[in-house]
């Protein structure tokens, strides 16, 4: 047995070494459609599907409310997800369902270490957060529960795994050191698990830091004793036997309770009120063995490309059986043989299963090789090297990559074994004497039908690709309301190095006074509500003389500048004029608004000046003059309409705390390139304040790209795979035709014995490439018509149903067909009459 296995295996390698075009494109298909799916899917399966790496995590639960509620929120993704610290501290003392509930919340700190400073990610977690998810630190000690005792009382903090090794060159010495965390001194007392990044679903913090050293690390933003804000996410592990429906009513029962005492502490009496609040309000517990879930575009990005990767593999695998089909049928002639010596089916049915493996192997063994760099380079494409860290890995899973090899070793050996399960009782001298006659129609039928499929399939890519491309172009040109070019923007946030309210002011004008006065920088200016950085700061607003109509929302966009803002953004003025620094703390308040905000509430831009509103509603006094309008402008995304959008002056704003929690963002118009820019900035800055940290330096065209990113990903996706898709149709269409002209080598002789011309032969060939594009045209443009409507959210300026891209598609296929029938159209004019009919 071992022995005829390995003359197997060496004849195998032989027949694969005599036809080496049909090896290589046979591995490199299966290494293409295995290696875009296995990148793909390991992206998905940490996205959505695999289970965090802590102690039996099917136990953990995810808090979720339903019901009113009064007060701030302040959520990354669905605002029901998210709690009060004191609510925390109820849950967890009364509860008796969980065996422990840990608490967390996101927050961006400035680190210092050696004098460099660095924006990272942390997380405030719960003394109980790593006790109870049942993890044990890489280095030192993890966070216990006496850590998270007192407010602002342990200042100690955890790195996190990639946080060590990438900043601190994996110094074991940094425990018991100390390092700045926002301009105070923390203390490093361990390095948590290597494979550990956050119970919340794709963060990836630098540091730990216990809960209540909050007031430290989001300063002007306590709220650790304030009920009415919700700002930490809940997990809790059910305690051993503890079945789900039983934990559900339980923790139920104690949110009613809590809930009923708060509704008494708000003195609300309404019917209405309490029914939404305490009535119809639930607490529910759902899977935690993800962690948990923020919502944003990555899936909706993975599910798009998902899509492409499966028709991709589909396209892979109708290929390699294509080219099987039309091997096995060419060596009819050698199977009859080896059955007229004496062959047994078994062994040759081992044979070509022997065969279809190494195949299948191969293009298995260098998908795999593959796999980890397109998952690396989709990593970088989509997300980026400057954006925040994302816990992902461009390393297979291995249930991931043994599904897909799996398939690739299926596909070839269904296709290797399937020709030869025709031979069960064959007929030896028929076969010989017609070669390869007696599976050809059925083959050449199959193969037919294959490659009709995959031009089908290729419409559906590349019709996709061309919409995306088109939305992608069509948002590139979109008029933004401001330049782009010779603009570099960053953030400075100064509480992150420790400063307080009273110098943030003035640390503000010396920023601004020093970015100016650089050589090359024509101008600086600065914000707190960014553009395109899907940033929103609103506020309602009450205007002098104008009464809302019932319904009427009176929300806009308010944004704080710096003196000069318009001008540097090349927002065009319409009427009226800028902010200037004369506008400041102390003086007559002042605003400007863009286009939008005059033409809803005054009709035309130049009506709007002189008139004044203020924030709120009520019993307020409007005392802001409207001095100057603006064009409309794109800010929250390039997608996004325009709001209605006030500017006032960052100056005459008394309270900064709360307005400028996140730091102001400066922009600076250069004259050079702006790249050439930054290290002349980044070093203007550390000369102004060492502990400075600059966050997201970038230029303006880099921001526009970074807000396009899912676009430019999916475009760049949906071509990539829609060219590959219309070469392996190509490569499909071609075989095709060999074959079939091959097999009509004797009719097409005896046409042109008869004197059919060099036009009516090649006929029979185009005649065959119509009948095949016709049939995957037919079956690819219903299919992808109905698919269409389904990303029609995430197309712009482009409709579903394009007329341009069908036309331009349908005509790209047609001529990739007749190209790929040009060697098949050639061969059969230039058969020889007598030859022909000597044929078979």
């Amino acid at each position: 047995m071992i022995a005829a296995l390995g003359q197997d295996l060496r004849y195998a390698l032989r027949q694969l070494r005599k036809s080496p075009g049909f090896t290589v494109v046979g591995v490199i298909t299966l290494a293409l459609g295995i290696g875009a799916n296995t990148a793909i899917y390991t992206l998905f399966d940490q996205a959505l599907l695999r289970s965090l790496p802590v102690k039996e995590p099917n136990r953990l639960a995810v808090l979720r409310f339903s019901g009113d509620d009064t007060g701030s929120t302040h959520a990354r993704g669905d605002s029901n997800l998210v709690f009060s610290y004191p609510m925390y501290r109820d849950l967890r003392e009364h509860n008796s369902v969980f065996s422990g509930l840990i608490a967390t919340s996101w927050a961006q700190v400035g680190v210092q270490w050696h004098n460099q400073p660095d924006l990272a990610d942390a997380e405030l977690v719960s003394g109980n957060y790593f006790n109870v998810l049942g993890l044990q630190p890489a280095l030192g000690r993890l966070l216990v529960a006496s850590d998270d005792e007192v407010e602002n009382g342990n200042p100690v903090a955890v790195l996190s795994f990639s946080y060590w090794q990438r900043r601190f060159g994996s110094d074991s010495g940094i425990v018991n050191q100390s390092i700045s965390i926002n301009g105070h001194p923390f203390t490093v007392i361990g390095v948590a698990p290597r494979q550990f990044h956050s119970v919340v679903g794709r963060d990836n913090p630098a540091v730990f830091v216990p809960m209540t050293m909050k007031p430290e690390i989001t300063p002007d933003w306590n709220d650790l004793g304030e009920r009415r804000s919700r700002w930490l996410d809940m997990v809790g592990r059910l305690k051993p036997g503890m079945l789900h429906e039983q934990a559900q009513v339980g923790i139920d029962q104690v949110w009613h309770s809590i809930r009923a005492d708060e509704l008494k502490q708000l003195g609300r009496t309404s019917q209405r009120f309490r029914d939404a609040f305490l009535t119809n309000s639930h607490l529910f517990l759902d899977d935690g063995s993800r962690g948990v879930p923020v919502h944003g575009t990555v899936p909706a990005t993975l599910l798009i490309v998902m899509g492409m990767a499966v028709f991709m593999a589909l396209m892979s695998c109708t290929n390699v059986a294509s080219l099987m089909l039309v091997r096995m049928a060419r060596r009819t002639r050698e199977i009859s043989v080896r059955y007229a010596l004496g062959a047994k089916r078994r062994r040759l049915l081992q044979q070509l299963l022997v065969e279809g493996l190494l195949l299948g192997l191969a293009g298995g063994v260098l998908g795999m090789v593959l796999a980890p760099q397109v998952a690396a380079l989709l990593i970088r494409t989509i997300w980026g090297e400057g954006r925040r860290q994302l816990a992902f890995s461009s390393h297979p899973d291995l249930r991931i990559l043994t599904f897909n090899f799996g398939l690739a070793l299926f596909v070839s050996v269904l296709f290797s074994v399937a020709p030869a399960l025709q031979f069960r009782r064959p007929d030896v001298t028929q076969a010989l004497k017609q070669q390869a006659a007696i599976i050809a129609g059925d083959s050449l039928h199959l193969r037919r039908a294959m490659v009709a499929a995959q031009i089908a399939l290729s419409v559906l890519l590349l019709i996709g690709a061309g919409l995306f491309v088109r939305t992608l172009r069509n948002l590139k040109d979109l008029d933004l309301g401001f330049a782009t070019d010779h603009l570099v923007t960053f953030t400075v946030d100064p509480k992150l190095a420790g400063y307080e309210d009273v110098r943030t002011v003035a640390l503000y004008q010396q920023i601004l006074d020093r970015l100016s006065g650089l050589p090359r920088v024509r101008s600086a200016a600065a914000t707190n509500d960014p553009e395109l950085a899907n940033n929103n700061w609103g506020n309602n607003i009450t205007i002098a003389g104008y009464h809302p109509a019932e319904g009427d929302h009176m929300n806009v966009e308010w944004a704080r500048v710096s003196p000069g803002y318009f001008s540097t953004m090349r927002m065009p003025l319409l009427a009226g004029r800028e902010i200037e620094p004369s506008d400041r703390l102390g003086t007559h308040k002042v605003a400007d608004v863009n286009e939008s905000f005059a033409r809803r509430y005054f009709g035309r831009p130049q009506d709007a000046l002189g008139h004044y509103f203020c924030s709120g509603a009520g019993d307020v006094t409007p005392d802001i003059e409207i001095i100057g309008v603006v064009k409309d402008a794109s800010h929250t995304t390039v997608r996004e309409s325009v709001r209605q959008t006030v500017f006032t002056p960052y100056l005459q704003d008394p309270q900064l705390g709360p307005v400028y929690r996140f730091g102001l963002t400066f922009y600076v118009r250069t004259w050079p390139d702006p790249k050439l820019a930054e290290s002349t900035i980044r070093a203007a800055m550390y000369s102004l304040d060492s502990k400075l940290v600059l966050d997201a330096f970038r230029t303006m065209q880099e921001q526009v790209d970074d807000n396009l990113s899912d676009e430019r990903v999916i475009a760049f996706l949906a071509t990539s795979f829609g060219v590959l898709a219309a070469l392996l149709s190509a490569i499909g269409v071609y075989g095709v035709l060999a074959y079939s002209t091959a097999q009509r080598t004797r009719e097409i002789g005896i046409r042109v014995a008869m004197g059919a011309s060099r036009f009516e032969v090649i006929k029979v060939v185009l005649f065959e490439v119509a009948r095949l594009v016709a049939i995957g045209f037919s079956v690819g443009l219903p299919i992808c018509f109905s698919l269409a409507r389904l990303v029609r959210s995430e197309l712009f300026g482009v409709s579903n149903y394009d007329p341009v891209t069908l036309i331009v598609v349908c005509s790209v296929i047609a001529a990739i067909a007749l190209a790929s029938a040009a060697l098949p159209a050639r061969g059969a004019v230039k058969v020889d009459p007598m030859v022909a009919l000597r044929y078979e």
